[in-house]
């Protein structure tokens, strides 16, 4: 196995010796891969579709740059840090959490295909070059945890997701897949994510055209896709839909048509003149309100003269009064 696997024959890093870079090994029912521990200038590693439970013998790999091991039987991603380690693919084992993964120069990561309920395990501080992170087919319910400012690709379809967390820092993210989730509400999406073009939220539970609105804080947003969520089953739903993102290019799996986007703009002005029309004639009706309050206080008060007079001839009555009754009056 290890004769057959063997390929790609390049120079040693420091130039002077020539070394087989390249190891494939898939259906081979390996459960135990310590003879690779001696060839220490392999770069690109294959192990898919084997039994594998133990990746430590990959540790002396210090040139590793890429490595998949999909399809087999591990229970953590945990490796010793591999300094220039670029990509790795963990897709459809045991995995359950996401911790111990802490390779510097780790750009494209897989996890598609696990177990795993949380992704607060990955280390921020040491994946500060990610930018495709794969988490498909987990058992997510947030996106907490996946904050990484680096990160362009972030692919979390067929979860449990049911809050969006943490993206505030995403600003360079352009590819966002939500699609198979739980998701009835669209609270998280922020005006720092300048970058992002492309959201899947294909079969999720939202269901008003306010949750819908919420993505306006997404300036460069090009590409929505909401099929399979009961709002898209509303009437005029591609126009509403643009009614409140005139910018899109592409709604589901067609383009915007230029009398489609007329039609919304001249849906959007007909409404804008309503809410005009409904704002002015509710101005109206409170002034006729207020001047009626005011008339019928007016009626129930007695006027101002009348008042002091009132005043002025019962204060007369009663100092003639107590004149009498001191013997003082005239």
């Amino acid at each position: 196995v290890l004769k057959e696997g063997l390929s790609l024959l390049a120079k040693t890093g420091n130039g002077l010796a020539h070394a087989y870079v390249k190891f494939e090994a898939k259906y081979k029912d390996l459960t135990d891969i310590s003879l690779l521990e001696c060839f220490i200038h392999l770069r690109y590693v294959d192990l898919s579709e084997n039994k594998l439970r133990d990746l430590s013998p990959l540790s002396n790999l210090t040139h590793l740059l890429w490595l998949k091991v999909d399809r087999n039987l591990l229970a953590s991603a945990c490796m010793q840090e591999l300094p220039y380690l670029q990509v790795i693919s963990f897709a459809h084992n045991r995995i359950k959490d996401t911790e111990g993964i802490t390779h510097p120069r780790l750009a494209n990561l897989s996890l598609e295909g696990n177990k795993i309920q949380t992704a607060l395990g990955l280390s921020h501080g040491q994946l500060f070059s990610l930018q495709t992170l794969e988490l498909r087919g987990n058992m997510l319910e947030s996106t907490a945890g996946l904050n990484f400012p680096k990160l362009k690709n972030l692919y979390l379809a067929q979860n449990a997701i049911r809050s969006l967390e943490g993206l505030e820092g995403l600003g360079q993210l352009t590819t966002l897949h939500l699609r198979d989730n739980k998701l009835k509400t669209l609270d998280g999406f922020c005006s720092s994510m300048k970058c992002l073009q492309y959201l899947n939220l294909r079969n999720n539970g939202i269901s008003s055209f306010q949750e819908v609105a919420k993505l306006q804080v997404l300036p460069m947003l090009e590409t929505l896709v909401l099929l399979d969520n009961p709002c898209s089953e509303e009437p005029n739903y591609r126009l509403e839909v643009l009614v409140l993102l005139p910018h899109l290019q592409r709604l589901d799996k067609e383009l915007v048509e230029q009398e489609e986007r007329a039609e919304a703009n001249e849906m959007q002005q007909q409404r804008q003149e309503e809410e005009e029309v409904r704002t002015a004639w509710q101005g109206e009706e409170k002034e006729v309100e207020k001047r009626e309050r005011i008339r019928h206080a007016d009626q129930a008060s007695p006027p101002l003269d009348y008042a002091r007079r009132r005043r002025k001839g019962g204060q007369s009555q009663g100092q003639r009064s107590l004149q009498q009754g001191l013997g003082l009056a005239t």
